[in-house]
C-alpha cells in the first residue's frame, strides 16, 4: 500500500470550492492533471477521467466510480486498472471550512499487487495532485475575486 496526500489553502468559501471541483466539463479550462472530466458527482456513477503525467506527459484513461459524495465536504471514488487486486486507487478531495478560506486535502491510497513496481507513476502522480491544488486555488480564486469585485 502506497498513500499520497497533499494539501493546500484556498481564500474563498468551502461552496465556491466545491463548485469548481465537481464542475467536471470544465477541467480542460484549468486542470493541468486531469485533463478531461466526464460524468456526475454521485455516488454510484462512473467517471471518466483522463489524468497527463507530468514529467512523461503520458496520459491515462480510467473509469472510477464515485463512493461519497458530501455537498461542499467530501468527493471519493474508486478506479482500478484491469481487475481487483492488480492497482487499485481509492481517491478523496476533503474541505473544511477555516478562517479565511478553505482547507482542501487531496489523498489516495494505492493497493494492489502491482503497487510496489509503480514507483515512478506514483512519484509522478504526487507531482501532478499538487499542480492539480495550485491549479485549483488559482481558479477558485480568480472566479471569487471576480464575483466578489476585488
Amino acid at each position: 500500500m502506497r498513500r499520497i496526500t497533499c494539501d493546500i489553502h484556498i481564500h474563498a468559501r468551502p461552496e465556491q470550492v466545491w463548485d469548481v471541483l465537481t464542475d467536471f466539463a470544465r477541467f480542460h479550462e484549468w486542470n493541468p492533471f486531469l485533463v478531461e472530466a466526464e460524468g456526475r458527482p454521485e455516488p454510484g456513477t462512473r467517471l471518466r477521467l483522463r489524468f497527463r503525467l507530468p514529467d512523461s506527459g503520458k496520459e491515462m484513461v480510467f473509469t472510477p466510480t464515485v463512493l461519497t459524495c458530501e455537498e461542499h465536504r467530501v468527493l471519493r471514488w474508486r478506479g482500478r486498472f484491469g481487475v481487483k487486486g492488480i492497482f487499485d486507487g481509492l481517491h478523496s478531495f476533503e474541505l473544511t471550512p477555516v478562517d479565511g478560506g478553505t482547507h482542501v486535502e487531496q489523498m489516495e491510497t494505492f493497493t494492489g499487487v502491482l503497487v510496489p513496481f509503480t514507483g515512478s507513476v506514483i512519484t509522478q502522480t504526487d507531482a501532478g495532485f499538487r499542480r492539480l491544488n495550485e491549479a485549483l486555488k488559482e481558479r477558485v480564486e480568480s472566479l471569487a475575486a471576480a464575483r466578489d469585485g476585488s
